[in-house]
């Protein structure tokens, strides 16, 4: 399975920019830096608008396949029926074509997403809305050396983030702590989704594996991560209190302010299994 991403240079722009410089005197040098591209991108479900996320343009049918699922749009990756990416004048569209009864159930939600950079949330009609209930997942038996190792590798995985330094990552990794999987985005919650989206193109998550991300544990990315059947998230940053909340609820292993050499537990299962329940 491959970690990496050839595309990551479509998601670049080149800029001139000058270079200041001081400690005996400032002084400028001129160079052509990468920036990180960040585009409208909308999903459009058998021919109606529904969401506009701003996003990477790299990997964006995943995007939009692992959107819906974790969004609650789709049930199973099979409700999609055909993808399809378009250029239009001022973006890029995903064309969904999904099952009758997910496009009825998603009319009937009313919702309309045109937000910021991975805002999850924006949209939303009413606070009922917000705090979506979340299924139970099945915790795999995670050591500390998993974790570590994982995040001692992340950044080699990172070729979007190398030449901008501007992007999140969403990796898979298996119950030793090897990257099998990433994805990378100008958004944290598109970057998970695109993972989402991978891993269901493949069959879904495996019962041992965890989902490591380059940023905080927020409640948009537990309910994401549950959602799509991952027992295990691991973060770099802090966790939310909501967040913790949720993983509980969902009986997921939540770690954040993974460093080298330290990581906190947020909350473990009682007695995880590596057999996967889904909610």
């Amino acid at each position: 399975m491959s970690t990496g991403r050839l595309e990551a240079t479509t998601a670049v722009a080149r800029h001139s920019v000058e270079v200041h410089r001081g400690s005996n005197g400032w002084y400028a040098d001129a160079r052509e830096d990468a920036l990180a591209l960040e585009v409208p991108v909308a999903l459009v479900y058998n021919g109606i608008s529904q969401a506009v996320m701003m996003a990477s343009p790299a990997d964006l049918e995943e995007f939009a396949l692992g959107f819906s699922l974790s969004e609650g749009i789709l049930a199973h990756p099979h409700e999609c029926y055909d993808l399809e990416v378009k250029e239009e004048p001022r973006g890029l569209a995903v064309h969904l074509r999904i099952a009758g009864q997910r496009l009825a159930a998603l009319k009937a939600r009313r919702r309309s997403l045109a937000g910021r950079t991975g805002c999850g949330l924006c949209g939303t009609e009413s606070l009922a809305q917000a705090i979506r209930p979340i299924p139970r997942v099945t915790a795999p038996a995670l050591g500390d050396a998993a974790i570590q190792r994982a995040l001692a590798n992340l950044a080699e995985h990172q070729a979007l983030q190398a030449l901008t330094g501007a992007t999140h990552a969403a990796a898979w990794c298996d119950g030793q702590g090897c990257i099998r999987l990433v994805r990378e985005d100008v958004g944290r919650h598109n970057a998970l989704d695109k993972l989402i989206g991978a891993l269901a193109r493949r069959g879904g998550p495996t019962p041992d594996g965890f989902a490591l991300v380059s940023s905080r544990a927020s409640y948009e990315m537990v309910h994401k991560s549950a959602s799509a059947g991952i027992g295990a998230l691991v973060a770099v940053s802090a966790a939310t209190a909501l967040a913790v909340e949720q993983a509980r609820a969902a009986d997921l292993l939540l770690v954040g302010f993974a460093r080298p050499g330290r990581h906190l537990v947020y909350h473990r299962p009682a007695a995880p299994t590596t057999a996967r329940a889904h909610g």
